[in-house]
Parts: structure tokens; sequence; C-alpha cells
């Protein structure tokens, strides 16, 4: 499996973060339209500028394209936010734990 975890901090981060928040249920949709999904956790930071999402899948193509559909959602959803690009960090999984 692979993970994709991007980190977003800095200027209008907060805002995107309520943006996302408020568009949480076609985000999720469109994760989950993902070939070889396995989870996508978004999560704000404590601070509340900003934070991480996290995406699993259970291949390099199936992470990579979560990277594209994510900068796409952005670029075409977030309008006069102008938060910075995420810091991107791309591996593989070593353990995927999850209550069942």
């Amino acid at each position: 499996m692979d993970v994709v975890v991007r980190i977003y901090s800095g200027k209008d981060s907060k805002d995107l973060f309520s943006l996302l928040e408020t568009n949480k249920t076609g985000i999720e949709e469109m994760m989950r339209s993902i070939k070889g999904f396995e989870s996508y956790t978004l999560a704000r930071s404590n601070d509340g500028d900003g934070g991480v999402s996290i995406t699993v899948c259970q291949d390099k193509a199936g992470a990579d394209e979560s990277v594209r559909l994510a900068k796409d959602w952005i670029s075409k959803n977030s309008g006069e936010i102008h938060a910075t690009p995420p810091t991107v960090l791309t591996g593989s999984v070593i353990i995927h734990a999850s209550k069942r």
C-alpha cells in the first residue's frame, strides 16, 4: 500500500480548511472514487491554522491520483482563497491499522 500526506499551513490555510469542512461529503465521495482506495483522513491542526490530509491506497497509482484530484478540487473550488500549496509526503505503508 502507498500513502500520501498533505500538510497545509501558512497563508489562508485556515480558510481552506473551513471550505474543506463545508464540502466534506463531496470530498469523501471523490476520494472513495479512486481505484485502490483504502482510507482518507482530513484533520484540522489543534491551533486551527491549517491541517493535514492522509490518503492510503493499494498502490502508487491510486496515491498519485489522490494528489491530482486534491489539487484539481482546490483549484476549482477555492475561489479567493489562495492558500500556500501543501507539503506533500509520499511513501509505502508499513502498518495500516484501524478499528474494525
